[in-house]
């Protein structure tokens, strides 16, 4: 199986995001349920997983757009 929005469903692409981030009520700070709201784009469709990645991390580097942290006592 590819992971290609043309080589899958939107079911199939739900399961690929949701095995792949796994448990996204795990997290004490609240960023992986941000994390899975990232991948909806991929899941309708809309961007490859490639794009999103690209994105993510150009943003990353460059400081803009960072989720801030709710804090759980830990950091």
């Amino acid at each position: 199986m590819g992971y290609l929005i043309s080589e899958t469903t939107k079911e199939e692409r739900q399961r690929i995001v949701e095995e792949s981030i796994g448990n996204i009520n795990g997290s004490c700070d609240g960023c992986m349920a941000g994390i899975a709201d990232m991948y909806q784009d991929y899941i309708d469709g809309i961007k490859e997983l490639k794009d999103i990645n690209m994105e993510f991390r150009a943003h990353y580097e460059s400081g803009e757009d960072r989720p801030e942290r709710n804090g759980c006592g830990l950091f």
